[in-house]
């Protein structure tokens, strides 16, 4: 039997593109295997899957000053032994990487074995871990065709962010009616990332009365931003965070508000909704979303609003002028060549193996 392991921690969106993977690779034969941080988010959500979970030790990969900078390389050291020895007893065909500062230690220990490793980034610019391990990859896919100059040689290859087969088949009848909503207006869903955003949480809730005089409002607002004395408005929904319900709220979904992560905007561009991006500020990140919201936008697939510019009035504004031009979003993401990225990766694991 053919063997995989797979790397990716530190956030969601390092482990879940992963999951897209899992049922192809299962069908084509192969075992399935995982390593990660004993306390990263990517333990439970693998270990949900069933999947081999291989722990190993990691520091974090800083670019700022901190104290644990003069002892976490010694745990990215250990960290590759640890690796080395999992990958001499287990011996896989090929090692697949979504980044992360886990997969340093991995990619390091597979390139010493002289097993072919397919990396993934999903943002514009590489994060620190990924420039760390590209040159131990075999092949490194990248989102956006902007990324192919950032990797070096001709290891790169374009291939979009892998979609999860459930996301696409939501359906919109149930997502509408898990929300309670009974009159036929279009459904505006706001996505402020995994933690939430409290600047789109305010400026949604100020301008409020406004959109719900046009549509049905799906709120994903983060943890522990629930709006109290909205939770029985008509029309208007609160989440904290969704997750198994999440493919049929996107298909029910009309038009999104969303912050411009790359698996987010990747699932947008999938689902064909159109949709109006504020990536997050230079003050609260390094840049990669608005990068990422700039490509989007300059190919016709979205409408981008920074955060430092927006007003409860310039956002009414934005969404009229994209729901007027919705159709055309919608065709040029019809015709978008980002698409079936899944078996793209899988053809490069398969070609190298």
């Amino acid at each position: 039997m053919k063997k995989i392991i797979l790397t990716g921690g530190g956030s969601a969106g390092h482990v879940t593109p992963n999951l897209a993977l899992f049922p192809k690779l299962k069908e084509l034969g192969y075992e399935i295997q995982y390593i990660g941080t004993e306390s990263g988010i990517e333990k439970e959500i693998i270990e949900n899957e069933k999947i081999k979970y291989h722990v190993i030790s990691s520091g974090k990969l800083r670019r700022y000053f901190d104290i644990k900078n003069f002892t976490d390389p010694f745990k990215v050291i250990k960290g590759v032994f640890q690796a080395i020895f999992i990958m001499r007893k287990e011996k896989p065909n090929v090692v697949f990487s979504k980044g992360g500062f886990v997969s340093v230690p991995v990619v390091f220990a597979a390139y010493i074995n002289g097993i072919p490793v397919i990396a993934h980034e999903s943002d514009i610019t590489p994060g620190l871990a990924n420039r760390l391990s590209t040159p131990y990859c075999t092949k490194v896919c990248v989102t956006f065709p902007e990324s192919l100059k950032s990797i070096k040689g001709d290891n790169a290859v374009l291939t979009g962010t892998p979609i999860r087969q459930e996301l696409l088949d939501g359906s919109r009848i149930i997502g509408r009616r898990m929300c309670g909503f009974e009159n036929d207006k279009p459904v505006l869903l706001i996505i402020g990332g995994s933690l939430g955003s409290k600047f789109i949480n305010n400026t949604i809730r100020n301008c409020l009365n406004e959109l719900l005089k046009i549509y049905n409002i799906i709120h994903i607002c983060g943890k522990g931003n629930l709006e109290e004395k909205l939770t029985e408005r008509n029309g208007y929904v609160q989440f904290e965070y969704v997750s198994e319900e999440m493919p049929h709220i996107m298909n029910a979904a009309d038009i999104v508000i969303s912050r411009a992560g790359a698996n987010v905007i990747f699932e947008l561009l999938a689902l064909k909704k159109p949709n109006l991006l504020i990536p997050l500020s230079r003050k609260s990140s390094r840049g990669d979303q608005i990068l990422n919201a700039a490509s989007f936008e300059k190919s016709g697939y979205s409408m981008v609003l920074k955060e430092e510019d927006m007003t409860p009035k310039l956002l009414l504004d934005k969404l009229k002028k994209l729901d007027m031009s919705k159709h055309t979003y919608i065709n040029k993401m019809k015709a978008s060549s980002a698409q079936d990225a899944t078996n793209k990766i899988i053809n490069l694991i398969e070609k190298y193996k």
